[in-house]
C-alpha cells in the first residue's frame, strides 16, 4: 500500500533530521510514484514569498524535467548528476514541509479514490505531466508582482495529490484550475505588455485637458 503523501514528507522530515538529502537520495528510494513525489517536493520552495537565491532556477528546471519525462510515458524518474546531487536547504525546507504536510492532511480527508478508469490511465498520467509542466513554466516566469508564483504552484500540488490518491475527481478540477491560472496569466502578461502604452496614452489625455 502507497503512503500517503503527507506521510511520504512525515518520513523526510524524519530523515532530514539525520542528515541533509539531496535530490538524488529521494529518487532512488522512488520509481514511478518518485515523479509526481518530487515535482511536489520541487514546487514546495515556491509557496515562500522569500525566494531561495540560486536554487529556484534549479528546483524550477528539475520539476520541469520530471513532468516532461511524466509527459512523455517514461517508468523512472531522471536527473543530471549536477541537479540530482543538489541538496535540501534544512534550515528552509523542514518548516515549508510542516507546513505543507498540514495542507496535504487536510486535502487527503476529502481525496480518494474516484473515477478510476480516469485516474489509473496512462494517458491521463501522461497528460498529469503535461499540465505540471506548463504550470512549472509559468511559476518561473519572471513576473515583477508579489506572490504570483504560489498560483500554479497551488496548481501542481493539486495535481501531485490527485495522481498519488488517484483521485479522477480531483484531476478533472485540476484541469480547470491550469486553464483559470493560464488565462490569469495570460492576462497579467498582457496588462504588463500593454502597460507603457497605457501610461503613455493616460499622460497624453492629462496633458490635453490641463
Amino acid at each position: 500500500m502507497h503512503l500517503k503523501f503527507s506521510q511520504d514528507i512525515a518520513v523526510l522530515l524524519q530523515r532530514l533530521e539525520a542528515h541533509p538529502l539531496t535530490l538524488g537520495d529521494i529518487l532512488s528510494e522512488t520509481s514511478e510514484r518518485g515523479f509526481s513525489l518530487m515535482v511536489g517536493l520541487l514546487t514546495l520552495p515556491f509557496l515562500s514569498p522569500i525566494p531561495l537565491i540560486g536554487l529556484n532556477s534549479i528546483f524550477g528546471s528539475a520539476s520541469f524535467l520530471l513532468s516532461m519525462q511524466m509527459a512523455m510515458g517514461l517508468r523512472s524518474p531522471w536527473l543530471p548528476q549536477r541537479i540530482a546531487q543538489v541538496q535540501f536547504p534544512r534550515g528552509f525546507i523542514q518548516p515549508v514541509l510542516k507546513v505543507v504536510q498540514t495542507i496535504t492532511r487536510f486535502l487527503e480527508k476529502i481525496t480518494r479514490p474516484r473515477l478510476l478508469k480516469l485516474a489509473t490511465s496512462h494517458p491521463i498520467w501522461q497528460l498529469n505531466g503535461l499540465c505540471m509542466a506548463w504550470l512549472t513554466l509559468l511559476l518561473m516566469l519572471p513576473i515583477p508582482l508579489p506572490l504570483t508564483n504560489m498560483v500554479p504552484t497551488v496548481g501542481i500540488l493539486l495535481f501531485v495529490v490527485a495522481t498519488l490518491e488517484a483521485d479522477g475527481l480531483l484531476m478533472c478540477f485540476s484541469y480547470g484550475l491550469t486553464l483559470v491560472i493560464t488565462g490569469l496569466f495570460g492576462t497579467l502578461g498582457y496588462l504588463l505588455w500593454q502597460t507603457p502604452t497605457l501610461i503613455q496614452d493616460f499622460w497624453q489625455t492629462l496633458q490635453h485637458w490641463l
